[in-house]
């Protein structure tokens, strides 16, 4: 069983910042990527960041300039930090990660519960 958890979502006004966290625990043996997801109200669930075990980071053209994801593999966590909030960046933020958990050994993709991140005008 491997579980996910978000934090640091919350208000936050036009132009502010925001570091979401996600800590991925269980019986996990390793975590290949990792990433961030967002939806919001009323649209599909869009690709934000990923990150690779070695580091290697693929952004959403959206996030581009804006969104910095980084990670830490000894605490088995990874970051999303976001700057230049805007009202459209309102949305529910969820963290992935692919993982082999065990032993025995199992792959599976894994989900958080997810964080509101609320941008106000």
């Amino acid at each position: 069983q491997v579980q996910l958890v978000e934090s640091g979502g919350g208000l936050v006004q036009t132009g502010g910042s925001l570091r979401l966290s996600c800590a991925a625990s269980g019986s996990i043996f390793s975590i290949s990527t990792m990433g961030w997801y967002r939806q919001a109200p009323g649209k599909q669930r869009d690709l934000v960041a990923t990150i690779t075990s070695v580091g290697s980071t693929h952004y959403a053209d959206s996030a581009k300039g804006r969104c910095t994801i980084s990670r830490d593999n000894a605490k088995n966590t990874t970051y999303l930090q976001i700057d230049s909030l805007k009202p459209e960046d309102t949305a529910v933020y969820s963290c992935y990660a692919a993982v082999v958990s065990g032993p025995p050994f199992r792959y599976l993709e894994a989900w958080g519960q997810g964080t509101l991140v609320r941008v106000s005008s």
